[in-house]
């Protein structure tokens, strides 16, 4: 069926905030975007309603919802805060004639595509090819990772926990760093040290390394020390992220042959961007032995959208509508 619809609503939906806009299905513009504490409303259906009527959109009928937990069927229920709800039932009970709801991380996958110039800037060389596998992973509370294919002239998302396998440590300091996080967790997976919290757990690990009784920081603050150049442990924390950022960025780009390019989405990476562009990213995603030069033909880009959940789940609504 041809997509005739012209406008829609979608969401962005965190354990902190919900994100709405209205968005243009023909040009993917969002505009009438508001944000709204989760804890305000008894639950999605509320906010989304509440949304409809503040900005005036109770006439748009097709809504996609990205939300930060899996999306496995119609029961869906928030890993890091209690909304659940039918899938069918919050259609029906909201008069929808389509609502589509996925992994957040799925709506950054189907981003990609639509990105601009002005959304994304390149770190090193390589030249991406649309039509071949792309990944994308993104730190932020956690650590975020997918791939999106090209099939017959759609994209097909391929969404995972690539943020929990093993973590491997290739340094004497990263050694040190595993050690000290396997004592505490057990196992030590890449979302330990590639997200908020594992910033924060590198700093405490590299004071310890360098016998510094220093008081735990949060990782705002650790990067805006490094972003000022006052803390030399600050600035090896935040080097020490990007290069093994660049490791597992590296790993995705092998995994499925991403010549379609290697995203980088997330929170922190684009306010530590100048940081970023000096570290050891680009030579640690090109360091795969045998496969270096693999690796260097792939683009790596860091993704400056300010809401690619929004625009991925328009551009998975249009071409919902367009199948």
């Amino acid at each position: 069926m041809a997509n005739t619809v012209d406008y829609a609503i979608v969401a962005d939906i965190g354990g902190t905030n919900a994100r709405f806009s209205r968005v243009n299905l023909n040009s993917l513009n969002l505009d009438k975007v508001a944000v709204y504490p989760c804890a305000t409303f008894a639950s999605l259906a509320d906010a989304l309603a509440h949304y409809q009527q503040e900005q005036q959109l109770s006439n748009l009928k097709h809504v996609a919802i990205a939300i930060a937990c899996p999306v496995n069927g119609d029961s869906i229920s928030m890993t890091n805060f209690h909304w659940n709800f039918s899938v069918s039932a919050m259609q029906q009970q909201l008069g929808l004639e389509r609502l589509l709801v996925m992994n957040d991380f799925t709506a950054v996958a189907m981003s990609l595509p639509a990105l601009t110039k002005n959304d994304k800037v390149q770190l090193g060389n390589g030249t991406a090819q649309s039509h071949l596998p792309m990944a994308v992973l993104g730190a932020g509370t956690g650590l975020g990772v997918a791939h999106l294919i090209s099939v017959n002239n759609q994209f097909i998302p391929l969404p995972g926990e690539g943020g929990h396998v093993d973590w491997a440590a290739q340094t004497e300091q990263e050694w040190f760093i595993q050690q000290v996080l396997r004592k505490e967790y057990g196992h030590v997976s890449p979302e330990r040290v590639l997200s908020g919290p594992g910033l924060e757990a590198i700093y405490r690990a590299l004071a310890l390394h360098r016998q510094l009784d220093v008081a735990p920081l949060s990782a705002g603050e650790i990067g805006s020390l490094a972003l000022q150049g006052s803390s030399e442990l600050a600035s090896a924390t935040v080097a020490q992220f990007f290069a093994s950022l660049g490791s597992i960025a590296g790993d995705l780009a092998l995994t499925l042959s991403a010549f379609g390019g290697v995203y980088v989405a997330g929170g922190i990476a684009p306010k530590l961007l100048p940081l970023m562009a000096a570290s050891d990213f680009r030579t640690r995603f090109e360091a795969k032995g045998r496969f270096s030069a693999f690796n260097r033909q792939i683009a790596t880009y860091i993704v400056t959208a300010p809401q690619p959940g929004l625009l991925g789940a328009a551009v998975y609504l249009k071409q919902s509508l367009a199948s």
